[in-house]
């Protein structure tokens, strides 16, 4: 295609979605100064230069970006797409449509000029050509033999060029080359007859056909990436240090309290001193952050990138915790009525879960939605046991459900306090295993058995990547807080 000079379209960037700014300022936030509040103490500030800043935060992107694509099983390259009414999408469609008007009114000419379609013919040409692998040696042949330049340029002098014949072997080829998802958009163009439309969708396409590749070029080498990520994550994250002396103050801290706490817990006799051991340590730290206060503690630097998704991890923690608690109340009160009968369980599950879909939201009323859960619960109870020949729910029966219900909204309560141990209890168990066993899943979580376990896989593969990364940083810090002498394998 044309140079913006010629009024071309402009290629669309390919962007990650990868928070990289929100990164940037997290780690500035979070090293920059030794003198905040609830700061350890730390390194005298060293002056930095612009450059140095500057190539620093380049270095903090970077690594973002190759730890979510390790991290983040989903993580896929999308469309970069000015927002809706921006000033950038303005000009996008400006120049777009001055580009196209243009070839438009060449085409008419008389004799037409071919100037600009030449230029798109080999660009398309170059596309086509990037998708082939090395043993499509005979695609390529016919590929070089129909998009000749030359030829097509000779032809554009002569007025024998055929752009609507080129184009259809050009949608031919793209059928071939497409992802199955992309069939029906490739089809779509063959019903296309107007030269301009035509080529514009076929950049459209082939603009989605780009970034399908390179999804699939991720998904292929993820598997091989693994050492080199650890590598190039630590050694960046070392180069940071080294900018930053005091780029460890909160991990330390995070790590000195989780000491801390497991030797309060040796002294109350609830383990020995093996209780404080460097792994335990390590994973019961790892637990803490989802319980973290994001409002008013700073968060480690070691897991600084993963901050949202360990906040979104901690937010389906509690909601798993609620989910379960209601659930084990209602069977629990009910009693053998409704043991065993088909689909409840689902249904009563599905009921609570859409009322506490948004509990994280601002305008999220708790004592209202669960006076609400009682109610909608009480009901389909009723309606149940009516079905299976079972007396009906009384009033006091109701009422007394309703109550337990509400009041599990209270952090104290002790069905509620039951279940938040036993789900943390089953996440330690999970990075205490290793990756190739499974615990055992503890009583009443059975119903969320699915989420926990699809929460767990998630923690664990985050948890163990960073072990990995930073466990040099890690093994240095537990020596320095735990008794020397200790084996300090934190990787285990």
């Amino acid at each position: 295609m044309p140079k913006d000079s010629d009024h071309k379209e402009p290629k669309d960037a390919r962007a990650a979605d990868v928070p990289e700014e929100t990164v940037r300022q997290k780690v500035q936030a979070n090293t920059s100064s030794p003198h905040r509040r609830n700061s350890p103490q730390a390194s005298p500030p060293r002056f930095v230069s612009v450059e140095e800043l500057m190539e620093t935060a380049k270095g903090v992107t970077n690594m973002a970006l190759a730890h979510e694509i390790m991290v983040n099983q989903d993580f896929e390259i999308k469309p970069a797409e000015p927002p809706e009414g921006s000033l950038e999408r303005q000009v996008k469609e400006i120049m777009h449509k001055a580009f196209w008007d243009c070839m438009e009114a060449q085409l008419k000419e008389d004799p037409p000029s071919y100037e600009h379609a030449i230029k798109l013919l080999a660009e398309i040409k170059e596309t086509l050509l990037s998708f082939l692998l090395p043993g499509h040696g005979r695609l390529q042949a016919r590929i070089e033999e129909v998009l000749d330049l030359p030829l097509i340029q000779q032809q554009a002098e002569n007025g024998a060029l055929d752009i609507g014949h080129l184009s259809q072997f050009i949608v031919g080829m793209m059928g071939s080359f497409c992802a199955p998802c992309r069939d029906k958009d490739v089809n779509k163009l063959k019903e296309i007859t107007e030269i301009v439309p035509l080529l514009k969708a076929i950049f459209s396409v082939l603009d989605l056909m780009k970034v399908d590749m390179a999804n699939f070029a991720l998904m292929s080498i993820r598997p091989h990436l693994m050492q080199q990520s650890v590598e190039y994550e630590r050694n960046k994250f070392q180069q940071f240090l080294e900018k930053q002396p005091n780029a460890l103050d909160y991990t330390e801290k995070w790590l000195e309290e989780t000491a801390k706490c497991l030797r309060e817990s040796d002294e109350e006799g609830c383990g020995a001193a093996e209780l404080a051991s460097p792994i335990n340590v390590h994973n019961r730290a790892y637990l803490r952050l989802l319980k973290w206060d994001h409002a008013s503690d700073p968060f480690p630097e070691t897991v600084l990138m993963d901050q949202v998704r360990l906040q979104e991890m901690q937010q389906e923690v509690e909601r798993l915790v609620l989910l379960s608690s209601v659930l084990l109340i209602v069977y629990t009160t009910t009693g053998e009525a409704i043991s065993g009968l088909p689909g409840l369980m689902e249904t009563l599950k599905t009921t609570v879960g859409a009322m506490l879909a948004d509990m994280h939201m601002p305008s999220f009323n708790a004592p209202e939605a669960f006076a609400t859960i009682g109610e909608k619960l009480c009901v389909e109870l009723s309606s149940c046991l009516s079905r299976h020949g079972f007396p009906p729910f009384s009033a006091d029966s109701s009422s007394g459900l309703k109550g337990q219900i509400l009041s599990v909204i209270q952090p104290d309560n002790k069905v509620r306090a039951l279940m938040d141990s036993r789900v943390q209890n089953y996440l330690l168990a999970v990075l205490e295993c290793g990756q190739h066993r499974t615990p055992p899943l503890p009583g009443g979580l059975t119903p969320v058995s699915k989420e926990l376990m699809k929460l767990a896989v998630g923690f664990s593969r985050l948890v163990n990547f960073n072990k990995l990364v930073y466990s040099p940083f890690y093994q240095k810090i537990l020596q320095n807080i735990l008794t020397p002498g200790e084996s300090l394998n934190t990787e285990t």
